[in-house]
């Protein structure tokens, strides 16, 4: 019987790139191609399947029904393929990743799921902190970080790992006190727990909650996700937080004040320095991080 052949796999990694990034710009920065190098691997894959995977539309790429099936259909596979790959890697050293990643990103979210990790990339250790403003370190001592942000840096690789809504937390008891509706009179005469790196989120929860100006409750800032959320479960305030927070915390001294639709002006990214990727560490926990969908 003829062996069936297969795709080129760099065609194949392109294209799922792409998919998962939303974009050939980040994909070619990614796999630090060219687009001409990049568009050359799709168009290589589509003449392969004898189908079109994408409308191109001036720089966007949309995905055809043939395209999506292919992506469901490829996508596990490929990364079942490099989880297997990584574990009979034969290389024995240490590898050790220095990560910059906020508190509560780390305790509910990153944390959790690093048995996985470790148990398919044994060597793979990460030095942890939870230091403020780790960009500027990123290269020097730092490799990576997980940070909040407002949009992306051109000068650096970033993957954005979620986009959430704003949601006010506070304790049972002042969920009660306050009412299912929002009353801007006695709002402003609550006290506010607010994030450092945050304050645009509390500007646009205010908007939706129907504060005006002449609204002026007091704000007390924090740099750590965790102590906020203890703050606001101990009666000292509302927490202005990303809507996950609660949920994830699993804290029955904690409830959701309203129910406001709030997109969240920040989102969860992953940075590094762009030649960082050439960094087995980086490279592993990178592509490990995108794949888990955290």
């Amino acid at each position: 019987m003829a062996t069936r052949r297969l795709p080129p796999l760099r065609s194949l990694e392109a294209f799922v790139r792409i998919v998962r990034l939303g974009s050939a710009k980040a994909a070619a920065n990614e796999l630090a191609l060219s687009p001409s190098a990049l568009s050359r691997r799709v168009t290589a894959l589509e003449d392969f399947v004898g189908k079109k995977l994408f409308l191109r539309q001036h720089q966007a790429m949309k995905l055809t029904e043939d395209g999506q099936s292919l992506f469901d259909a490829v996508a596990p596979a490929l990364d079942e393929l490099a989880e297997k790959i990584g574990t009979h890697m034969g290389d024995s050293r240490l590898l050790r990743l220095r990560l910059a990643v906020m508190p509560l990103f780390a305790a509910q979210r990153l944390v959790p799921r690093m048995r996985e990790l470790r148990r398919l990339y044994p060597a793979l250790h990460i030095d942890m902190e939870s230091s403020s403003h780790p960009v500027p370190r990123l290269g020097d001592t730092l490799d990576a970080a997980i940070i909040l942000s407002d949009g992306p840096d051109p000068s650096l690789h970033m993957v954005q790992l979620d986009q959430n809504r704003v949601h006010a937390i506070a304790s049972t008891e002042l969920v009660a006190m306050l009412g299912d509706t929002p009353d801007p009179d006695l709002l402003a005469k609550q006290n506010f727990l607010v994030h450092s790196d945050m304050e645009r989120s509390f500007e646009a929860w205010r908007k939706a909650a129907g504060l005006l100006p002449r609204h002026r409750p007091t704000v007390d800032h924090y740099d750590s996700g965790p102590l906020i959320l203890e703050a606001a479960a101990q009666g000292l305030g509302v927490a202005i937080m990303h809507g996950d927070h609660l949920s994830r915390s699993n804290d029955a001294r904690l409830a959701p004040l309203y129910d406001l639709e709030v997109e969240s002006p920040y989102s969860y990214w992953f940075v590094c320095r762009p030649r960082a990727l050439e960094n087995r560490p980086v490279r592993i926990f990178h592509d490990w991080l995108v794949n888990a969908k955290l």
